[in-house]
C-alpha cells in the first residue's frame, strides 16, 4: 500500500554538477545533457506485468559519456505478491536471475510474499517473513535468486503508522498524522533517513553490488509501491552510471503515472467506506513528489562533498563495483 521507511539520501543542489561516472571513474554530467528527461517515456518502459503495475525496465537512458543503458539488465518495480502465471511467464522470458525484495516484515504480513517461479513457497515466505536479510538460492542454474533485504526505520514506521490511523477510523487522529503538510513531512523524513541510515545504506549498496557482480543481471529491485525505496535505488544506480540528474528525477516520477488509477482507486474507496474522512491526506504518501526526491540528494550533499566521496564512504562502494554496474549494464 505505501512505501515503509524513514529514509533519505541526497547529493547536490539542483543545478550543480553531479558526480557520476563516466570510465572507471565517477565525473561530472549537468542537468540538461542529451538523454534528458524528453526521452523519459519512451525509455522506461513498463513491463506489462498486470499483478505489478509500476514494474518497470531502466533500459534506454544515455549517460554523459553517451552509453546506453541496455534494455532488460536492470529492472524495478513495486510488489511482486500479486503477479499472475502469464506475468511470471513474462519475467521468465526476460530471463531474469535475481529478485531484490525490500519489504519488511509487517509489509509482507499485510501483502504477501513474492512470487518467483522455481522457488520452493515455503522458502520464499520463510526468507520475507524475517526482519533480517536472507537469500533463497535458486535450485537450477537458469533459476532465480531471491534476496530479501528489508528497509525501514524500526523507531517509525511509516507503514505502520498509516495502518494504525486507519484502523481506528478517528477523523482526528488521521489529521493529526497526516494533516497540515505532517504527510509530507514524513515522506522526506523517510527519504533524507535513507542517506543517514547506516544499516539503511547497507541494504541500497547491497543491490548495486549484486548488480554488479559476474552474471548478476538481469536483476529486477522493488518494495511495495516501487516508489520510494525502489526509487532511491534506481536515482543511486542512474547517478553512478552518469545519467543525468533532470532524467533521474524523471524517472522517478514516472511512478505517478503508472500507479494513478490505483491511488484514485484507493483514495476513493477509503473515502466511500469510511475509513477516513479526509482521504486526500494519503496523497502525500501515495505519489512521487520531486522534493522528496530532492530530500534524499541534499543529505548527500550535506554529508560528503560529493557523489564520489558518498559512493565510497556512505556506501563503502569502490571502483570495482562501478565497473561491473558499466559491464553489466552498458551497451558497448
Amino acid at each position: 500500500m505505501t512505501e515503509q521507511q524513514t529514509e533519505t539520501a541526497a547529493i547536490e543542489a539542483p543545478g550543480k554538477a553531479a558526480r557520476t561516472s563516466t570510465g572507471g571513474h565517477l565525473a561530472d554530467t549537468r542537468e540538461g545533457a542529451p538523454g534528458g528527461a524528453g526521452e523519459v517515456a519512451q525509455q522506461a518502459r513498463s513491463l506489462g506485468l498486470g499483478g505489478a503495475v509500476n514494474a518497470r525496465d531502466l533500459g534506454g537512458y544515455r549517460t554523459a559519456d553517451g552509453r546506453v543503458l541496455r534494455h532488460g539488465v536492470a529492472l524495478r518495480s513495486d510488489g511482486l505478491n500479486r503477479l499472475t502465471d502469464r506475468d511470471l511467464d513474462l519475467l521468465a522470458a526476460l530471463g531474469l536471475r535475481q529478485v531484490v525484495d525490500l519489504r519488511s516484515l509487517d509489509e509482507v504480513r499485510e501483502a504477501g510474499p513474492d512470487r518467483v517461479r522455481g522457488l520452493p513457497v515455503a522458502a520464499i515466505a520463510a526468507a520475507e517473513l524475517s526482519a533480517a536479510p536472507i537469500t533463497v538460492e535458486r535450485t537450477d542454474p537458469d533459476g532465480v535468486t531471491l534476496h530479501h533485504l528489508p528497509v525501514f526505520a524500526a523507531d517509525f514506521d511509516i507503514y505502520v503508522a498509516l495502518r494504525d490511523a486507519l484502523a481506528d477510523r478517528s477523523p482526528e487522529k488521521q489529521h493529526a498524522l497526516l494533516g497540515d503538510g505532517r504527510a509530507a513531512a514524513m515522506m522526506t523524513g523517510l527519504y533524507r533517513w535513507f542517506v543517514t541510515d547506516r544499516v539503511a545504506r547497507e541494504r541500497f549498496a547491497t543491490v548495486l553490488r549484486l548488480l554488479a557482480a559476474p552474471e548478476g543481471a538481469p536483476l529486477l529491485f522493488h518494495c511495495s509501491a516501487g516508489k520510494d525505496r525502489t526509487g532511491w535505488t534506481a536515482a543511486l544506480l542512474l547517478t553512478a552510471l552518469g545519467v543525468d540528474r533532470e532524467t533521474v528525477f524523471a524517472d522517478y516520477l514516472l511512478t505517478n503515472e503508472r500507479s494513478a488509477e490505483i491511488v484514485e482507486n484507493i483514495v476513493d474507496s477509503f473515502g466511500t467506506r469510511g475509513l477516513m474522512r479526509e482521504p486526500e491526506l494519503l496523497l502525500p504518501v501515495f505519489r512521487a513528489e520531486r522534493r522528496y526526491l530532492e530530500a534524499a540528494f541534499e543529505e548527500v550533499a550535506a554529508g560528503w562533498t560529493d557523489f564520489e566521496a558518498f559512493w565510497q564512504d556512505g556506501l563503502g562502494l569502490d571502483d570495482a563495483v562501478l565497473a561491473g554496474l558499466r559491464a553489466n549494464l552498458l551497451a558497448p
